[in-house]
């Protein structure tokens, strides 16, 4: 476990801007014994919401954000080789975010901790259209679409990719999966939008996706909500903002 000083002295150095001490304290923690799925999630997955809080917050600047952001990715980046693999499950799941590089950072940590569970995984990041998204799931058969960090004007759109998913049927064994972003602070939003399952972060997401379907809590959508969810953009974005 990453001792508590050691995150705020990441922490520090990363709203600092300071990649050469952040990179000093990640290779510290790998040679403490830690393995490199260990730091995505026991440093830099909490530094991120962290970071995100604090934005939100107003007590870090934009800059803060990015550095942040752009530092983390490309730690991300470095550790990937070195995450532990296991055998392929034949698995498949389809990763895609939000269109900011935040969302896309937890998107990467996302599909890398898949990857090395032995998953076949596709990141698809935050550039790719519903009806993309669509065609490539029709000749991919994932068996999880997972979608994270989506803020609430983003919202809609997804609804209405899931939507069109459940409309189409010929993914009736794919099942939807919502991470980060609105989803986080608006507790049951993700039953109501139609999607399978949330999960609070990477470990949790694979957790829930190696799971028996039918041991985790099947969503609830009340009548009340999923009729305001039918109502029309404006009114949809301003039901999932927040």
């Amino acid at each position: 476990m990453v001792k508590e000083f050691v995150l705020e002295r990441y922490l520090n150095a990363l709203l600092d801007g300071n990649r050469i001490e952040c990179r000093s304290i990640i290779e510290e923690v790998l040679q403490t014994g830690n393995p490199a799925n260990r730091v995505y999630m026991d440093v830099i997955w909490p530094i991120m919401i962290e970071t995100d809080r604090l934005y939100r917050q107003g007590q870090i600047d934009s800059a803060q954000e990015a550095f942040a952001s752009r530092i983390n990715r490309t730690i991300v980046s470095q550790l990937q080789n070195k995450l532990p693999r296991r055998a392929g499950k034949n698995k498949k799941i389809v990763v895609c975010t939000a269109t900011n590089e935040k969302a896309e950072l937890g998107g990467q940590m996302i599909a890398d901790l898949f990857e090395s569970d032995g998953w076949e995984t596709r990141f698809l990041g935050g550039s790719v259209g519903n009806d993309d998204i669509t065609s490539f799931i029709h000749a991919f058969v994932p068996d999880i679409l997972l979608i994270y960090g989506i803020d609430g004007k983003d919202a809609p759109a997804i609804r209405l990719l899931i939507d069109s998913i459940r409309d189409i049927n010929a993914f009736p064994d794919m099942r939807i999966m919502l991470s980060g972003g609105v989803f986080s602070r608006a507790e049951g939003l993700w039953e109501e939008i139609g999607a399978d399952m949330y999960a609070e972060s990477a470990a949790e997401a694979v957790t829930q996706a190696n799971a028996d379907p039918q041991s985790l809590p099947k969503p609830v959508r009340t009548i009340k909500q999923r009729s305001r969810l039918g109502g029309s953009e404006e009114s949809l974005t301003e039901t999932f903002s927040g």
